[in-house]
């Protein structure tokens, strides 16, 4: 199985609307609402390209429940531990200026975290754990890191999709994915990245820490894949950016999903980039038919 981890879900609010007069009131063009979190987008997307997941995390209130609802919709499969205070809701200002409130996460209590790390603990080494985005206010600073050393014990494949010190902290578990942009990479080295080359030196500076594949997003300019093996660059197809929110996310599900059922990792780094650009070009989560169109487009140039 495929688990997915997000201990601070988000109910998203998108709010559309074309000019935005600060201390006067606003009224919407458009507004939706969707189940937030990188876990959970990756079980989202997992889904839609015909993998089975298990989204694990903390819910809570009406909030946890409108989420619960939505991946159950979407055919899902949940394990989340449920808290008391509800989970949070994120506003998405969608106008000349995109800006993001982010709201607080919930209490989580000693019972709820040892609750989760029952079911980590029960994984074995046929199965994989997504560990991305952030922690909640109260839980453990470590909290990642028992999560990881429980599945190097068990040899399950860990992904890993976070940044700085926590990226640090997991690095020595020897997951089997991590995926930083160019930024975070440099801000791992404290240097600034400018180029292929450069990204490329990191990456494999990085492989040194842990790691059994890194890729480093490079935004509209590219990305690499870097292993014990190879490294390759891949360029990423021409299209309309309309959603930058959950691209990052598809493309860890679609490297994942590919190689599951092909156990190639040039074939699963080819689908990644093809999963994230069809995120960012789409207003939701990419749809498979999306992905399998922009295969085509897209280009493995060995290093």
């Amino acid at each position: 199985m495929i688990y997915t981890c997000t201990l601070n879900p988000s109910v998203d609010y998108i709010v559309k609307i074309e000019n935005v007069n600060i201390g006067s009131l606003n009224r919407a063009d458009n507004t939706a609402f969707y189940p937030g979190g990188k876990g959970i987008n990756v079980s989202r997307v997992l889904k839609r390209l015909g993998q089975e997941t298990t989204a694990l995390g903390f819910i809570g209130g009406f909030t946890g429940h409108f989420i619960e609802n939505s991946l159950i919709e979407e055919g899902v499969h949940l394990d989340f531990i449920e808290v008391i205070e509800p989970t949070r809701v994120n506003v998405k200002l969608k106008s000349s200026v995109e800006t993001e409130i982010n709201g607080q996460g919930p209490a989580v209590s000693k019972e709820n975290e040892q609750e989760l790390f029952a079911k980590v603990s029960s994984m074995t080494d046929q199965d994989y754990l997504v560990l991305a985005g952030s922690l909640p206010p109260t839980l453990s600073p470590d909290y990642y890191q028992l999560l990881a050393k429980q599945c190097k014990e068990n040899k399950t494949r860990l992904i890993v999709d976070t940044s700085g010190d926590a990226l640090k902290d997991l690095l020595t578990y020897k997951p089997f994915l991590v995926k930083p942009n160019q930024h975070e990479l440099g801000e791992f080295f404290n240097v600034e990245i400018s180029s292929i080359e450069e990204a490329v030196e990191y990456g494999r500076k990085l492989l040194d820490f842990g790691p059994e594949n890194v890729i480093v997003s490079l935004g509209g300019d590219g990305a690499l894949l870097l292993n014990g093996e190879t490294t390759v660059f891949a360029n990423v197809p021409k299209g309309e950016l309309k959603n930058s929110v959950g691209a990052g996310d598809s493309l860890v599900a679609g490297f994942i999903a590919a190689y599951v059922e092909k156990g190639d990792f040039l074939e699963a780094f080819k689908y990644g980039i093809a999963s994230g650009s069809a995120t960012a070009f789409s207003n939701d989560l990419c749809e498979k038919s999306t992905v399998e169109s922009l295969l085509k487009e897209i280009n493995i140039e060995q290093l």
